[in-house]
């Protein structure tokens, strides 16, 4: 019973890495969507993110069978717990991916990115493919040293998100457009969430590897 139990604590892990490699690919066709104004790549973002669902729905699944048949305790249920966690962070950096996609279709075909915050923007995507590319490989191969790579994207991330209003409010009056105003808004938010949720992932992989959740509840 206990290799069938271990058996399938890995089929979650292996679940959690295609998430993962499905969450890179959104954010990569998301940013180019963007900054070329694709809509065709913009529509293959927002179909995709079904499959991230879909993968949710099963690997959820699963868990719950797993903790309602096998009743595990201790390490076991934070494997269990944690990988339920996990997938809800990855199945929403989806979202987020879909949602630079769905702002991109919104405003074609006109560009969601305003003249003098393209650069912001491509740091951003960058910033953003980036702790994707670092999510994947902390839960391709679980240890600690991504950990502070998606702690320093993230704050890469928030810095930006702030420079974002510090662009705003520093524009001319009149020289945007409220629309312009509204998609700077949301793009920015977008992204900076994205990285949010790459963190959680490196918080629960973190717990899993070490049983400490002190450094989190410190920083609350």
């Amino acid at each position: 019973m206990r290799e069938v139990f271990r058996n399938e604590l890995d089929d979650l892990a292996t679940q959690l890495v295609g998430m993962s490699t499905k969450v890179l690919d959104a954010i990569r066709l998301a940013n180019q969507s963007l900054h070329s104004n694709d809509l065709e790549l913009a529509e293959q973002v927002i179909e995709a993110d079904s499959v991230i669902d879909n993968m949710q729905f099963t690997l959820d699944q699963q868990a719950a069978e797993m903790l309602a048949l096998q009743a595990p305790v201790a390490a076991d249920l934070r494997a269990v717990i944690g990988s339920l966690r996990m997938s809800a962070s990855l199945e929403r950096m989806g979202d987020l991916a879909r949602h630079i996609a769905q702002q991109v279709r919104i405003r074609y075909p006109e560009s969601a990115i305003p003249e003098g915050f393209e650069s912001t923007f491509a740091r951003m995507g960058e910033s953003g493919e980036r702790i994707a590319e670092a999510t994947q490989s902390l839960l391709s191969n679980p240890g600690l040293s991504d950990v502070p790579t998606i702690n320093a994207i993230d704050e890469e991330l928030d810095e930006l998100h702030l420079s974002v209003f510090g662009k705003l409010g520093e524009a001319p009056a009149g020289s945007l457009a409220p629309r312009h105003i509204a998609d700077v808004t949301l793009l920015s938010r977008y992204y900076e969430r994205f990285g949010d949720h790459a963190v959680s992932v490196s918080q629960k992989v973190e717990y899993l590897l070490t049983g400490n959740w002190e450094p989190y509840l410190s920083k609350k």
